[in-house]
C-alpha cells in the first residue's frame, strides 16, 4: 500500500494491477482517473443492460431531420415529449406536470354544434326581397345587424296605408280638412311605428325567456319588417275594395298565416331556437297583430 501515493493503493505500480497516472485504462479497471469501473463508460467487453454490446448506443431516427423539420407524432409516440400514462387517456402533461387543458368551448345556446356566423350587412332592397325569397338565409345573414332605418320607414309608410285602407278612418280622413287629414296620417304613422317596436320587443323578450341568444336590434327591426310587409297585400286592396270583399278576406288571413311562417323562421335563425320555441316566442305577436288590426278590418 506503500508508495503508490494514493490510500487506495492505486496508481502506484501497473505490476499489482493498477494503471499509473495518466496510462490507458485496461479492461478491467476505469479510467486514468483512479475511478472504480463503475464510475466509467462500458468496456467492450461489458454489455449493456439491455443487452446491446458494450459501445453500441441506440440510433437516433430523427438525427437525420434538417433544422426547423416538423415531425408529427400521435399521442405518446413523442420520444422528446412528456407524456403521462396515468393522466386523461394519456394526453400529454403540460408544463405544470398536469395533464394539458383543452381550451375548446362548446356552443350550447340552441342545441348546434357550433354558432350561426352572420355575413355582411344587407342593403335595404336585397334586404326585403330575401325576407320572401330566401327568408333562412336572409335571417342567418342579418343576426348580427341592426336594420332600423328600413324599420322606420316600412312602419311610417304603413302607417299611411292603414289610415286610409281601414273602412272606419279612410272617410273621416277624405272627407276632413287638410290639416286634419295631415295631422291623422302623421299620427297614424307614429304610432303604427311604437306599436311595431313593442311588438317586437315583446318577441325578443319572449325568446330570450326561452332559451335564445340572438341581439335584440336585429330581433326588433326584422320582427317590425314581417308584420307589417306582410300586411300591405290587403291594404293595397283595401283602397280600392270594400273590407268585406271575399278577395280582401281571403289575402288578409294568408297574409297572416305568411307573417305566422316568416316570424317564426326569424326567431329560430336569429336565436338559435327549434320551431317550437320560435313558435311559442312569435305567438304574441301574431295574436296581436291578429286581435288588433286583422280582425276589426275583416271581421
Amino acid at each position: 500500500m506503500a508508495g503508490n501515493r494514493y490510500d487506495s493503493g492505486q496508481g502506484g505500480d501497473p505490476r499489482q494491477g493498477w494503471p499509473a497516472p495518466g496510462t490507458p485504462a485496461s479492461p478491467q479497471h476505469g479510467g486514468g482517473s483512479g475511478q472504480p469501473e463503475y464510475f466509467t463508460a462500458p468496456h467492450e467487453a461489458y454489455p449493456q443492460p439491455d443487452g446491446r454490446p458494450a459501445g453500441q448506443h441506440p440510433a437516433d431516427p430523427f438525427a437525420a431531420d434538417q433544422p426547423g423539420h416538423t415531425r408529427a407524432f400521435a399521442v405518446g409516440d413523442d420520444p422528446y415529449g412528456a407524456y403521462d400514462p396515468y393522466g386523461d387517456q394519456g394526453a400529454p402533461v403540460g408544463p405544470d406536470g398536469y395533464p394539458a387543458q383543452d381550451n375548446v368551448a362548446v356552443y350550447r345556446a340552441g342545441g348546434q354544434s357550433a354558432p350561426r356566423v352572420a355575413g355582411p350587412r344587407m342593403p335595404w332592397r336585397p334586404l326585403l326581397t330575401g325576407i320572401y325569397r330566401e327568408p333562412s338565409r336572409t335571417f342567418t345573414r342579418m343576426r348580427d345587424h341592426q336594420v332600423w332605418l328600413p324599420a322606420l320607414c316600412v312602419s311610417l309608410i304603413y302607417g299611411v296605408l292603414a289610415v286610409l285602407g281601414m273602412g272606419s278612418t279612410h272617410d273621416e280622413v277624405v272627407n276632413s280638412t287638410f290639416s286634419v287629414a295631415v295631422w291623422a296620417i302623421a299620427g297614424a304613422a307614429v304610432g303604427f311605428t311604437l306599436a311595431g317596436a313593442m311588438l317586437g320587443a315583446v318577441t325578443y323578450a319572449l325568446a330570450r325567456q326561452f332559451g335564445g341568444d340572438g341581439p335584440w336590434q336585429s330581433t326588433v327591426g326584422l320582427a317590425v319588417l314581417i308584420g307589417w310587409t306582410t300586411d300591405v297585400p290587403r291594404l293595397l286592396l283595401a283602397l280600392f275594395l270594400p273590407g268585406d270583399n271575399t278577395v280582401v278576406q281571403v289575402v288578409g288571413w294568408a297574409t297572416w298565416m305568411l307573417c305566422a311562417v316568416l316570424l317564426t323562421t326569424m326567431v329560430r335563425r336569429v336565436h338559435d331556437l327549434p320551431w317550437g320555441k320560435a313558435a311559442g316566442a312569435a305567438a304574441l305577436q301574431l295574436l296581436a297583430l291578429l286581435v288588433l288590426i286583422k280582425l276589426p278590418t275583416l271581421g
